[in-house]
């Protein structure tokens, strides 16, 4: 894509937000504008950026405001936020509003709605891979040991499994061993979910992660950064089977060694 003359990062946790604004930066975006949200985004990602304002969840004038005043016509959503804030908000006055016209509160209906705020301030919310082309997954066993039949098996069983899921917006991981359901997502996040089902398996489990059949791009796209690689090996996870073109490897490279160096396979499908 053709880089901005100023591009806006709504930045949550983990290494999203340091990646995407690197890659930006890469592209040629000569302004990077940051709201960071308090207790959520890494300090470090100042250093990355030209300007960054601190707010809380529920801010969402303040946010309109600072995108306005910085003249941020493109920005995208990267990093998550932790689903207790997301129940424990202080909605300013347009936040309530919002909040007001919605019939679910749920992550897809939520940012959904803070994508049209943002729209009718002049801000486009671009997709969630925005300069991370290089990073979505292949179709490939992109690193580990090649699966067995009945690892094979597992992921036919589980992908299945994790697509329903994901079409009846509860959550887009799930944890199989043997034909078996160990874990599906839920509020608690892909880690706790891998937790759980390692718990019940012991080890050898086997973990698939994919998009909703009707995945908005610009937000709640499935990743998997260093932190899932390391999870998953404490508890015994063998396979991550993600979604090919539409998943996120971030910071491809750390995880491709860690995961070799754990003997954990991983494959676009």
């Amino acid at each position: 894509m053709q880089a901005p003359e100023a591009f806006g990062i709504i930045a949550g946790s983990g290494a999203y937000p340091k990646e995407t604004a690197l890659a930006a930066r890469r592209a040629g975006v000569k302004k990077i504008i940051a709201a960071a949200f308090v207790n959520e985004t890494d300090p470090k990602l100042a250093e990355l950026v030209d300007t960054i304002e601190w707010i809380r969840v529920g801010q969402l004038a303040r946010l309109l405001k600072y995108f306005r005043d910085n003249e941020v016509r493109q920005a995208v959503m990267a990093g998550q936020i932790a689903p207790r804030n997301l129940f424990d908000l202080h909605p300013d006055w347009k936040a309530v509003l919002l909040l007001a016209r919605l019939k679910q509160r749920n992550a897809e209906s939520l940012f959904g709605g803070i994508a049209a705020e943002l729209a009718k301030a002049g801000t486009e919310l671009l997709p969630a891979t925005a300069f991370l082309e290089d990073a979505i997954a292949p179709q490939e066993l992109i690193v580990g040991p090649k699966l067995n039949r009945r690892q094979i098996r597992d992921v036919e069983f589980g992908w299945n499994i994790a697509k329903e899921v994901a079409r009846l917006n509860i959550g887009q991981t799930v944890i199989v061993k043997n034909g078996t359901v160990l874990a599906i997502e839920g509020l608690d996040g892909t880690n706790e979910t891998i937790r759980r089902g390692g718990k019940l398996a012991g080890t050898g489990a086997i973990m698939i992660k994919v998009s909703k059949p009707d995945q908005d791009m610009r937000f709640d796209v499935p990743v998997i950064g260093l932190e899932t690689i390391q999870v998953a090996h404490e508890a015994g996870v063998r396979v991550i089977a993600i979604e090919a073109g539409r998943t996120l490897l971030l910071e491809k490279a750390l995880i491709t060694q860690q995961a070799d160096r754990s003997q954990l396979s991983i494959l676009g499908r």
